[in-house]
């Protein structure tokens, strides 16, 4: 058994109900490697970073994602109710959910496909590349060290191709699909919890509306809407006597960019990105929300301006209508962390360099390193809890606060003091020298930007 730090033993010990006990010891062994590499995250990197403690064979340690036998979904429900520890119990589970591409070429490289990739798109220039497309849903988390929640990822899926599905024998299922079995599966876990549900206009369709309407008691959606939607009052009541099929809408209302024009404004300050406060003047109305052969969903929509300038018009909607509008848009802004959390993913957890193309391999890497994030993010709380915990900065380079490669590169201090020089050093090297230089030598060790 690998002697890991104190902050981080009894979070591991929990992932073992879904490993036997040798592979446990490898995937331990591999998360100690994962967070010490710097670049390409791969098994062959991690043993070569943690080859001081690895025993046996090294494809023992390859055959833990291709071959070895054990399920993500036990270790996903493990990591969300770590996660759900850090949210209040009475307060409702602010989920975010967002598809990011990860670039893997190769001829045989399973359930590749041609997807858009987001970061160099613009509206006028698409940019499409050859990889791997994956929904992931993450809990918003408020840290103590942090003016903006943190994005913590704990579940995810590949979205397969038709042709794909197909010659597999599976039923074809879209993102949108991916995200409403996401967040099912997460509210049959924790059935005490409820939870609001953020998305951007990939997910800003009907058909995840109608779901969450239906498990309003537990389940809001907070989105952007068309500003061509097309919105009626509710159904008016059936007439007694009357003939025929029921009414299936009420009057036809105007369009949100229509109803804008007339409508008068109002002003507030409401939480903004980056867990700022901003001034915007915004127009609030609540209707429903039709679509042909789908029905009807109360919403309540937002149209928001922006009175600095610095951001374009926007519209949104919540299935709650309920929610008041200075809510509707702060929810909408702090779905941007899963955006941050995709890119620091990228920079320093390797999340697009793994090189494997078999099956289990691909579908189990990735929620792997999207995971360490999570796990990565909850050490940190864990030993920084009660302390203060000034960023790491340089004199051209000031941060004002803690950023996720101060706390990687905190938990890879740990790691490299309590587990690499615990098993290895056995005359005690490292603590006879100097304090000074062994904080010296920590600090190039962990260094993570």
């Amino acid at each position: 058994m690998l002697s890991l730090p104190k902050a981080a033993e009894p979070l591991l010990s929990r992932f073992s109900i879904a490993f036997t006990r040798p592979t446990f010891q490898r995937a331990l062994l591999l998360f100690v490697g994962f967070v010490l590499t710097r670049g390409r995250h791969t098994v062959t990197h991690a043993l070569w970073n943690a080859r001081m403690l690895a025993r046996g064979h090294f494809s023992d340690y390859h055959r833990v994602f291709c071959r070895a036998r054990w399920s993500l979904w036990p270790l996903g429900k493990v990591l969300a109710a770590m996660v759900l520890e850090l949210v209040p119990a009475d307060l409702p589970v602010v989920c975010a959910v967002d598809d990011t591409a990860a670039q893997h070429r190769g001829k045989k490289v399973y359930g590749k496909g041609r997807y858009r990739d987001g970061c160099r798109s613009t509206r006028t220039h698409e940019v499409w590349i050859w990889g791997h497309c994956w929904v992931v849903l993450a809990i918003n988390v408020k840290f103590f060290f942090a003016s903006r929640p943190w994005a913590l990822p704990v579940l995810c899926a590949l979205y397969r191709t038709r042709e794909v599905n197909q010659q597999e024998g599976r039923r074809h299922k879209t993102p949108i699909r991916l995200a409403r079995q996401l967040i099912a599966t997460l509210m049959h876990w924790f059935p005490q919890r409820t939870f609001i549900l953020l998305g951007d206009g990939h997910y800003a369709s009907h058909e995840l509306a109608r779901f969450c309407r239906r498990h309003r008691q537990r389940l809001t959606l907070v989105s952007l809407l068309h500003p061509r939607a097309h919105l009626c009052t509710a159904p008016p009541p059936r007439r007694q006597g009357q003939m025929g099929r029921r009414r299936v809408r009420g009057s036809k209302l105007p369009h949100p960019q229509d109803a804008v024009a007339n409508a008068q404004r109002k002003r507030s300050t409401v939480g903004w990105y980056g867990g700022q406060k901003r001034r915007v003047e915004f127009i609030s109305q609540a209707a429903h929300w039709y679509k042909a052969t789908e029905g009807l969903v109360p919403i309540r929509w937002v149209f928001v301006h922006d009175l600095e300038g610095t951001h374009e018009d926007r519209y949104f909607y919540s299935t709650d209508p309920g929610l008041s509008p200075s809510r509707i848009m702060t929810l909408y802004t702090g779905r941007w962390s899963i955006e941050v959390t995709f890119q620091e993913s990228k920079q320093h957890l390797g999340l697009a360099s793994p090189r494997n193309r078999k099956d289990q391999s691909v579908l189990r890497t990735v929620p792997c390193l999207l995971g360490l994030f999570s796990l990565v993010a909850v050490l940190f709380h864990r030993h920084t809890r009660g302390k203060t915990c000034p960023p790491h900065s340089y004199p051209w380079y000031a941060k004002r606060e803690v950023t996720f490669s101060d706390a990687l590169a905190t938990v890879r201090r740990l790691l490299w003091r309590e587990t690499v020089f615990a098993e290895s050093d056995r005359h005690h090297a490292l603590k006879k020298l100097p304090r000074r230089l062994q904080d010296t030598l920590l600090d190039q060790l962990s260094r993570a930007a």
